[in-house]
């Protein structure tokens, strides 16, 4: 059995992430965990003070940190279990930012399934010591960096003595290019075709020394370009022509990079709609709904908060989404979840202005959380149980699949 070697609990991602949310100065903490990981012989300390660097935009150090940690301990237990545990989860991750796994942790806040997460790394593989636990949740999710890594887990996940979800070998797949792929020729969905090109290519392209058709369907500007394993819309942008094209490379150090072409998915009424909707089991469920003036939109910067009227209308989304949005996208949503292979799935998607269901991203590690202030998000904590619900159901029935 093994043991943890840190003696004060582990705070966690969902407990700091709130604190951070809320607006609570983190520094205080974070010297308290410094002066802590100085005696403590375990890495609880190192951990969370990597997760409060990382929230605080310092992402170097806080993954140096959080290296210490894993090097020190591999096994964490979560403050999930409000009262007596039912369910035992045993989740393996990656190291990495936040968005490296899939952080189930927000998922089972207050309820009565008790997490613990192994880290496992290139030096440091799975330990033949593990908690007990009734089901296996692999959280790595797909980068250049963790395919490797993904391979590994899934070779000792073979014959696993528990149920497994997320198999490793279909996270695997949830790159951008190879995610439309699997998506292409769907019923009901358009996901534009992304191409993994290198930078000289993307710089043949801005110099006119080689045409975008050469590379990319319909190949006519404007385009959507983002580095390889950059998430939440970091360094994305939208190139309207090859002149924008050589600026946004100037700026740009990375090797290689993502393409593919734009679509506008403006709605009637000029504003653009982006939908994060979770696949638990094959059965969607809607997360939030970021209402923006602005193309590429995240929750946080969509004004949701300082709009009575936005908020009304995600309310009234969330209300009559079984019966209106999943019932409309049934074939797609169904085609998704038997492509991907995923038990558990994120999906960002819009819909095209002849009704299709626009993806614009899946994959398996998207933040589904709660922290919502709610005074200003009432709605959304009905909204939010119902997710967790479902996805504690998911794995009380994987555990019975297998007792069966």
């Amino acid at each position: 059995m093994h043991t943890n070697k840190s003696t004060e609990p582990l705070i966690g991602l969902a407990k700091l992430m709130r604190m951070a949310y809320s607006g609570s100065d983190l520094t205080p903490l974070g010297t308290q965990l410094v002066e802590r990981a100085e005696t403590e012989t375990g890495g609880h300390a190192l951990m969370d003070l990597s997760t409060v660097l990382q929230l605080r935009g310092n992402r170097d150090l806080a993954l140096s940190m959080q290296a210490q940690a894993i090097e020190s301990q591999q096994i964490y237990s979560l403050p999930t279990a409000a009262g007596p545990v039912n369910i035992r989860l045993l989740a393996i991750m990656s190291s990495g930012d936040l968005m490296s796994n899939t952080p189930v942790e927000f998922l089972l806040e207050d309820s009565d399934v008790a997490l613990d997460i192994v880290y496992v790394t290139r030096d440091l593989p799975l330990p033949a010591d593990l908690p007990d636990h009734d089901v296996l949740f692999a959280a790595a999710a797909q980068s250049d960096r963790n395919m490797p890594l993904l391979k590994e887990i899934d070779a000792a996940l073979a014959s696993w003595p528990r149920p497994v979800l997320n198999r490793p070998d279909r996270i695997a797949l949830m790159s951008r290019n190879e995610a439309c792929t699997l998506l292409e020729s769907a019923p009901g969905i358009e996901m534009p075709i992304t191409v993994r090109v290198a930078r000289q290519t993307l710089q043949q392209i801005a110099n006119g020394e080689l045409p975008l058709t050469g590379i990319l369907e319909h190949g006519e500007f404007p385009i959507i370009v983002r580095p390889v394993d950059s998430h939440a819309g970091k360094d994305l942008d939208k190139i309207a022509d090859s002149t924008a094209l050589v600026s946004y490379l100037k700026n740009m150090p990375n090797s290689e990079f993502y393409l593919s072409r734009f679509i506008d998915y403006r709605s009637q009424d000029g504003l653009f709609r982006k939908y994060r909707i979770v696949l638990i089991d094959g059965t969607p469920f809607v997360c939030h709904v970021g209402i923006s003036e602005h193309w590429m939109i995240h929750y946080l910067n969509a004004g949701m908060a300082e709009s009575a009227e936005k908020r009304a209308e995600e309310e009234r989304f969330m209300i009559d989404f079984d019966s209106c949005f999943a019932r409309k996208h049934f074939d797609a949503f169904r085609a998704i979840y038997e492509r991907v292979g995923l038990d558990y799935l994120g999906i960002d998607c819009g819909e095209t202005v002849d009704g299709k269901l626009l993806i614009f991203e899946i994959d398996s590690c998207m933040i589904i959380h709660a922290i919502d202030p709610v005074d200003v998000f009432p709605y959304k904590q009905p909204q939010m149980r119902k997710v967790f619900s479902a996805f504690r159901q998911m794995l009380l029935d994987a555990i019975q699949r297998s007792a069966a």
